[in-house]
């Protein structure tokens, strides 16, 4: 397992940018997979999931087949598409997955702070 996730990581160094669409023989640009809503929201196009779902599976080891099976709703050309454009940009996904991190921690950290009067009577249960 870990040879051919070694091989799948020499695989896309050596992809270019491109990647061709198997539906419609077309030639895309490999962000053309995706939606940017803005910095920090970066979405699978046709999804509401983020970049950095897929990515947090394939960091934690998992495989294109094992991502599509916990992402049932993608297909592993949109799963593939994203490993390559993290690993074509790296350093600006690690940046972007820290900040999202970052901004979930503090949403967490105020929500805890200041419950809302629903949480507060489930509480009290």
């Amino acid at each position: 397992m870990k040879l051919i996730l070694l091989m799948w990581k020499i695989t896309c160094w050596s992809m270019s940018t491109k990647l061709a669409s198997h539906n419609k023989g077309e030639i895309m640009q490999l962000e053309d997979y995706f939606e940017f809503l803005d910095p920090d929201d970066i979405r699978i196009k046709g999804h509401r999931i983020g970049i950095d779902d897929v990515i947090d599976y394939y960091l934690q080891g998992f495989t294109p087949e094992q991502i599509l099976q916990e992402l049932p709703s993608l297909n592993l050309e949109k799963i593939h598409a994203t490993i390559t454009y993290y690993l074509h940009n790296r350093a600006e996904i690690c940046a972007y997955m820290l900040r999202l991190a970052r901004w979930r921690e503090q949403r967490y950290q105020e929500a805890a702070a200041n419950p809302s009067s629903m949480i507060q009577r489930l509480r009290k249960i």
